[in-house]
């Protein structure tokens, strides 16, 4: 009862549930819970939140809170329940055996999604890994079949091992399997960034929330075709492109090479984070990071701090940051900005912020021309850019 039915004609009913323990970015109508469910196949009908100091050991929202959950999951007619924290083992064991309806958490449902948008054979190795370290810890006295004994001479398993025993040794043993292979792939992602280094390559990745625009962004900029949609983890692999940004005053071309990589989410599960490190390092290894911002969301300030906390996880917090404003077509006329191009202060550090709209086209030769500026500094300089110490040349706005 752990693994979401996303099977048949007709999306599973799901209702969602969410626990304000006083965090500061309680999301009280679950919207962004909600897009995921729908992301991964699912239908949320209805949805409840409660407040706590602390999470129950047992039922995580209490046993009374627990029957309000069954008697609106019977009243919508729903089979799934969806809570936006993370549960124990425990918990969700418990809170299934009271709800009688399969109980599943925020990372799980983000690992669903992960491995049905997995394309690229580092993308499945990826989520594979995350998948095998979560059912780790599912394991413990998780159903009655892993406590009966197996034994008897040539029996697998051994004399008087337990299934549970069993099951963890076969997962660990395909955990690192899983780490092996990505290891070599890892390698090869090295072996690349220094090929890149020698060639004197500026590298920029482009970063931020999930469905900030990114891979629209990318495919403005660098004339590709990566898939792109409005939904949430559309992109999952990471592709890397020569971007073309003209000539210098000596007639040599201006290239930059131009990653597109997963987008962050808050409480982004820390096993994906260690899985995803391959892909991730694109954005650690940058010279400068276009922190691509979703302008239209009323949470856009909220993103930008998770993404911070997510760069800072992955060791890129020191990378040189470009804020990029996108979605400008979406803003209402009271927040259309009066220049394209400004100063934003992001945690005492000015960045520069340019509002683009990568869809419509709208201030992506402000961009263009900014990248150009960026990359001749750090050519003049002959080392990593460093924000600080050397300012960005500040472009002309672009109407």
């Amino acid at each position: 009862m752990t693994t979401l039915e996303l099977s048949g004609a007709s999306p599973v009913k799901a209702v969602l549930v969410g626990v304000d323990f006083g965090a500061p970015l309680f999301d009280a109508q679950l919207t962004e819970l909600g897009l995921l469910a729908q992301t991964a196949g699912l239908m949320p009908v209805a949805s409840i939140t409660c407040k706590r100091q602390a999470p129950d050991a047992a039922l995580f929202v209490g046993s009374g809170k627990a029957e309000e959950i069954k008697l609106l999951a019977e009243q919508h007619g729903a089979a799934e329940v969806l809570f936006d924290q993370s549960l124990s083992p425990a918990q969700q064991r418990n809170l299934e055996r009271v709800l009688g309806l399969p109980v599943n958490d925020r990372t799980l449902l983000i690992l669903e999604i992960f491995g049905q948008r997995a394309r690229s054979h580092e993308g499945k190795l990826q989520v594979e890994l995350a998948r095998l370290q979560y059912s780790m810890t599912r394991l413990v006295r998780r159903w009655s079949h892993l406590e009966r004994q197996r034994g008897g001479i040539g029996a697998r398993g051994g004399p008087g091992e337990t299934q549970i025993e069993l099951d963890r040794r076969m997962i660990s043993s395909a955990i690192k399997r899983t780490k092996e292979r990505l290891e070599k792939v890892k390698k090869q992602r090295h072996t690349q960034r220094r090929q890149r280094d020698r060639q004197g390559t500026f590298a920029v990745s482009l970063v931020g929330y999930t469905n900030a625009g990114k891979s629209t962004l990318f495919n403005a900029l660098a004339k590709t075709r990566v898939y792109a949609a409005d939904q949430l983890f559309a992109t999952l692999d990471t592709t890397t492109r020569q971007l073309y940004l003209g000539q210098d005053g000596a007639g040599v071309s201006r290239q930059v090479s131009l990653s597109d990589t997963v987008g962050f989410i808050r409480d982004l599960p820390h096993g994906l984070i260690d899985a995803f490190a391959a892909t991730l390092q694109e954005a650690a290894d940058a010279d400068v990071l276009l922190h691509v911002v979703d302008a239209a969301s009323p949470e856009h300030l909220e993103q930008i701090v998770q993404v911070q906390r997510v760069l800072e996880e992955i060791g890129a917090q020191n990378v040189p940051q470009v804020l990029v404003f996108n979605k400008l077509d979406a803003l209402e006329s009271a927040r259309q900005p009066l220049v394209l191009q400004d100063i934003y202060e992001l945690n005492g550090q000015p960045l520069t912020r340019l509002y683009v709209s990568a869809a419509q086209g709208q201030g992506l030769d402000g961009l263009r021309q900014h990248l150009i500026a960026l990359a001749d500094a750090a050519q003049a300089q002959r080392r990593p850019l460093d924000m600080p110490d050397n300012p960005p040349v500040v472009a002309e706005a672009v109407a």
